[in-house]
């Protein structure tokens, strides 16, 4: 008999919290860690929101330094862009990456990142 998996909204700020911290959270809520009849091999985790992510902090002068890396696939065609135009344009995609680092490498992986979720006031 196939059991209904019961999946709960959690509504995350992140207001002033770390970017690492925060996105090790999200992973924890994404595979349902949090619940006692959890398995590695099943996909019980509940759905993320997250609120206030243009206000994410970064500790030290990680916004300056830190830079993101892909490869075009021709010779020196290695690309970099920092974390603050990375912010910029694209926000989500900060906590994505952090998240998805976090996440177990198998099937089940886009699933749950499929369960992450961005509320944006901002354009309202």
């Amino acid at each position: 008999m196939k059991s209904i998996i019961k999946r709960k909204t959690h509504i995350i700020d992140a207001k002033d919290r770390s970017l690492g911290r925060l996105a090790s959270e999200i992973a924890l809520l994404l595979q349902g860690k949090h619940k006692p009849d959890y398995a590695p091999h099943k996909d019980i985790g509940d759905r993320v929101v997250i609120r206030n992510l243009d206000k994410i902090k970064f500790s030290g002068r990680k916004i300056d330094k830190k830079n993101f890396y892909y490869h075009t696939t021709f010779p020196k065609g290695l690309k970099t862009t920092p974390l603050r135009k990375f912010l910029e344009k694209n926000p989500f995609k900060v906590l994505e990456l952090a998240v998805l680092g976090m996440l177990p490498k198998n099937k089940l992986r886009k699933r749950m990142i499929s369960r992450l979720k961005i509320e944006d006031f901002s354009k309202n």
